[in-house]
């Protein structure tokens, strides 16, 4: 008789640490709830309300993950912020559409349970969602030994929001002789982390030992949701882009209504060291553009009558500046001028 016994421990899966983990969800600190815990963490189904002052409610949703922004984090053994990176991926696309975030929830896949680095993980989501001034409702940890190797795993997040139907931002808003404002970027974000990671490693660069780099490279995504959502409130935009894969271009493009033309001039953008830094590692001024935000997180068109206010919404670091306009044209993107890379 064979007395060996098979059990979901010793096949790499451990539901008591899972547990563990949720329990640790549920209980973490926030500014706005104190030491409450979440009702829902932990049950089948999350359930929220929305909210009541709004009286066409549309519901918006959003999911997005992190990219090989996580391989970073493994290599330099910090997982306190991509968190906030995937909060702000998700959250920063809702507020596009107008919609004001009202719940995340969040999956996240492993080798192996390691609770040192999925509480950091989520105490990076929970301080996304506090930013964000939404809820994190649930989520969902899988073990899964044989698909990933050691050591290794992918965060993925879904965002829901709402908006009244007649503050949806649409392209029907965005006119003729409206401005185009870049706001600054934290950095790189969440992308082109792939393009930086063969860089590093043809040059053989041991990014333990640069503190540019390190500092550079796990900086926290820039959460627009409060700036924006006070200006959507105040009627100050017509519309607005999240800068993420594909760079200035492929972003803004969609949001221009067929007819016209957003007018880019690249000579007004402020860069950062990090885009300097990476432009100086032989990648062209087309790549740069198509892969990296280049320094501006988000792109808000207006008119030009409510700049001043505008720039009342924004810390100093984060001020809206002008890099373009809206004219009739059949391109819906046009780029004029060139980077200073050397600012």
């Amino acid at each position: 008789m064979n007395k060996k016994k098979f059990t979901y421990k010793k096949s790499g899966v451990n539901i008591g640490a899972a547990d563990k983990f949720v329990n640790f969800i549920s209980t973490i600190s926030t500014k706005k709830r104190g030491k409450k815990k979440f009702s829902n963490i932990g049950g089948f189904g999350s359930i929220t309300n929305l909210p009541s002052n709004i009286k066409q409610p549309r519901i918006v949703a959003c999911t997005d993950g992190v990219g090989t922004k996580i391989e970073v984090a493994n290599t330099l053994n910090k997982f306190d912020t991509i968190g906030i990176d995937l909060v702000a991926m998700s959250v920063n696309d809702l507020i596009v559409q107008g919609a004001k975030p009202l719940l995340f929830l969040d999956y996240i896949s492993i080798n192996k349970i390691d609770l040192k680095k999925l509480k950091a993980i989520i105490k990076g989501i929970n301080n996304g969602c506090n930013q964000s001034g939404c809820e994190l409702v649930g989520g969902e940890t899988a073990e899964m030994p044989g698909t990933y190797e050691k050591g290794k795993f992918d965060i993925a997040g879904f965002a829901v929001g709402v908006v009244d139907k007649n503050k949806i931002l649409n392209k029907k808003k965005i006119k003729e002789n409206n401005l185009i404002l870049a706001v600054p970027s934290s950095g790189l974000h969440s992308n082109g982390y792939s393009l930086i990671r063969y860089l590093i490693k043809q040059k053989k660069i041991n990014i333990k030992k640069n503190n540019f780099l390190k500092s550079e490279l796990l900086k926290p995504t820039k959460i627009y949701v409060k700036e924006i959502m006070k200006l959507i409130n105040n009627n100050l935009i017509n519309g607005c882009a999240h800068i993420t894969g594909g760079g200035l271009s492929d972003n803004i493009k969609r949001i221009i209504p067929d007819k016209l033309s957003a007018n880019i001039n690249l000579d007004e953008i402020k860069t950062s060291k990090i885009f300097n830094w990476l432009k100086n590692n032989k990648i062209s001024n087309k790549e740069m553009l198509k892969t990296f935000n280049c320094g501006v997180g988000f792109c808000l068109i207006v008119e030009s009558k409510n700049l001043k206010k505008i720039n009342n919404f924004f810390t100093k670091e984060y001020k809206p500046y002008v890099i373009g306009n809206i004219s009739k044209g059949k391109n819906k993107v046009k780029l004029n001028g060139s980077i200073n890379w050397s600012q």
